[in-house]
């Protein structure tokens, strides 16, 4: 039986994400300029909002299954889905994870980074790079005719490599007309290959790494996610399109028009 074709997106509906990503990118961009020591993670949230909605787009994450923030912000033991506050204030050598989507006319563009504050230790800064490194080559895998397995299986591979903790019950996903659309992207191999990726096909990929062990729990207010050894963890994630050349990143920042 022939495998079935990850969902593709129009050119028009291509366009709009593309525009999505350029903001999402954009809070990235002012989100790191604000990483020192005494800034609140709210302090984070209000600067996220301020810029999306002035940018003619709505805070994907605000209301999601009732999430009451623009921003998740998690740090160091903390995976994903920290929920920000105004009493949680970054200390030098924290690590965190910024994530964030953006729905512009509809279409929605989704991704991560972790940074750290100030000095981070060289562990950290290890597992930083191996992150984003698995990203780069899942990314890499986003081609015409390659299957989600090519995917997931990138990610392993970098994860292997270095021997670092791999979060399994959390990854990528399908994205576009709703924030998280079918399939679901393993940052492993599942000895299934999945749907086919052909031009117009997107995917919001997210490796998680953890410094220690891949064992993660959810916390009592029902959405942060943290490591059981409370060792570090990072996430890094971009919506990517499938295309007749390379793929296309389209949460990169990109120049602004002159």
């Amino acid at each position: 039986m022939p495998l079935a074709v990850v969902d593709r997106k129009s050119r028009h509906e291509i366009s709009l994400m593309r525009r999505a990503g350029q903001i999402v990118a954009e809070v990235h961009a002012l989100t790191r300029e604000a990483l020192k020591p005494g800034v609140s993670t709210l302090d984070l949230d209000v600067i996220a909002e301020a810029h999306i909605r002035k940018s003619g787009a709505l805070p994907t994450f605000k209301g999601y299954h009732g999430f009451p923030a623009t921003l998740c912000t998690s740090i160091n033991d903390e995976v994903v889905h920290g929920i920000p506050n105004a009493e949680r204030r970054l200390q030098e050598g924290d690590v965190i994870s910024i994530d964030v989507g953006a729905t512009y006319k509809g279409m929605i563009a989704d991704a991560a980074y972790t940074a750290g504050v100030g000095a981070i230790s060289a562990d950290c800064q290890r597992l930083l790079a191996a992150t984003e490194e698995s990203l780069m080559a899942a990314i890499e895998q986003m081609r015409d005719g390659r299957c989600l397995e090519d995917v997931s299986g990138a990610v392993e591979d970098v994860c292997l490599k270095y021997g670092f903790g791999l979060v399994r019950n959390y990854g990528g996903h399908a994205v576009g007309r709703q924030l998280h659309e079918e399939p679901f992207v393993h940052n492993f191999r599942t000895g299934e290959r999945g749907p086919l990726l052909r031009p117009g096909s997107i995917l919001a990929i997210e490796p998680m790494f953890n410094l220690g062990g891949d064992d993660v729990y959810t916390a009592g207010d029902k959405w942060t996610v943290l490591t059981c050894d409370h060792l570090p963890s990072a996430h890094f994630e971009h919506t990517v399109v499938v295309t007749e050349a390379d793929p296309e990143i389209l949460t990169r920042l990109r120049p602004s028009p002159a």
